[in-house]
């Protein structure tokens, strides 16, 4: 773990606690295994001074759950003590998978429902923590972030209302226009990229991949990427190029306006493998779509590097597309739920979260700055440069 030494100089805020809400269970559980090994390996000397009580442990989670009555109203139970600790209450918000009953009829966990658990959580922890900070790695309501036209503004009014309820810190991932945290300005609010854990995961993946001008180009499917797509190809030091969607402004499909075509900008793609790289697939249409176009450029191959892999339409297109040889990988982080049938593809390739979560957590215990203990653009250039001498470990 980089800059051991400064967490070994700061004191941590208050006892470390985390709560992984039902929907990320797994994930919480990775974190947690994590911060045990990192501080099995430090505070050697200080550990018996009682400013370090319970800094080593063997579990941080906390015993929770939000159990349901028949009408489908819930509560949330802490079956521990949480008071004076430095909590962290992780969620994922798109868990589909999760399901209760409502009069004897089974219902799919939404993201309202997981929304309302994490307040159930926080409510039953307000007032004895020292400290709550919320883990959401998809911003719920994320994708409702501006008013066009007479419309709600969902995210914004989340955010309040976290903060209303105590939350110090809302630690996201990619969130779809950081300048939300425009509605929280005096709160803490932190939206990470997973630039690095994509090019390891594709590295490992593609052992022959080539990251120069001559042989890959990165590429932004839409206008609202563009930034991701920036900071890869000078990342990384190669060109890039983008579409943008152009639209049917006279109709309003599913909410929002349909796509006419993808258009093209940027040099020729023959012969080049390119990494598209986005926050989220909802549907993948326009991410397939770009990709389809790639091809018929004569673009060598195509992986996509996306945060959340959502999938809200099922894996059918992507298996044709695959088939097809529209697309060759797709790789998607473990931040929000996958389902099982998804590791038996041939195209999938997951990015573990698990670790960096972890380090970020650690810190914020400490109190100390995140660009001091990750740098990715750092982590990159190391990576390529152990990559171009011989592959990785």
């Amino acid at each position: 773990m980089p800059n051991i030494e400064l967490l070994e100089k700061t004191l941590p805020v208050a006892p470390l606690k985390i709560v992984a809400m039902e929907s990320c269970r797994e994930l919480g559980q990775k974190v947690n295994d994590y911060i045990v090994s990192f501080r099995e390996n430090t505070i050697s000397e200080v550990s018996e001074s009682s400013l370090y009580v319970n800094y080593k442990s063997n579990n941080y989670l906390v015993d929770c759950c939000c159990p349901r009555f028949g009408t489908g109203e819930a509560k949330g139970l802490l079956r521990e003590t949480i008071r004076g600790t430095d909590l962290f209450i992780m969620t994922d918000v798109c868990n589909y998978s999760l399901t209760y009953t409502v009069s004897g009829h089974l219902n799919h966990m939404s993201p309202d429902d997981h929304y309302q658990d994490l307040k159930r959580i926080i409510s039953a922890a307000t007032g004895k923590a020292k400290r709550i900070n919320v883990i959401m790695p998809f911003l719920y309501e994320s994708r409702q972030h501006k008013r066009t036209r007479r419309e709600s503004l969902d995210c914004a009014i989340a955010l309040e209302e976290l903060v209303a309820m105590g939350v110090s810190n809302i630690i996201t991932f990619d969130a779809h226009d950081p300048r939300v945290q425009n509605a929280i300005p005096l709160s803490g609010f932190d939206s990470f990229n997973p630039p690095y854990q994509f090019m390891k995961a594709l590295f490992h993946a593609v052992p022959d991949l080539k990251p120069d001008k001559g042989h890959m180009m990165i590429i932004s499917p839409d206008e609202g990427a563009m930034h991701r797509a920036v900071y890869f190809s000078n990342v990384i030091g190669v060109d890039m190029g983008m579409f943008y969607k152009r639209r049917d402004y006279s109709t309003i499909v599913n909410g929002k306006n349909p796509i006419v075509a993808h258009e093209f900008l940027g040099d020729d793609v023959s012969g080049m493998d390119v990494i598209i790289v986005d926050d989220m697939i909802s549907s993948g249409e326009s991410m397939l779509d770009v990709a389809k176009q790639l091809k018929n450029r004569n673009a060598a191959r195509v992986f996509v590097c996306t945060t959340f892999g959502l999938f809200t339409n099922g894996f059918e297109k992507f298996d044709e597309y695959y088939e097809k040889g529209y697309i060759d990988k797709v790789i998607t982080t473990n931040l929000t739920y996958l389902p099982p049938e998804l590791y038996k593809k041939p195209y999938f390739i997951e990015a573990d979260m698990s670790k960096f979560l972890a380090m970020i957590i650690d810190s914020f215990n400490h109190d100390i700055t995140i660009g001091a203990v990750m740098n990715p653009t750092d982590k990159i250039h190391s990576l390529l440069d152990q990559y171009k001498q011989g592959g990785l470990k």
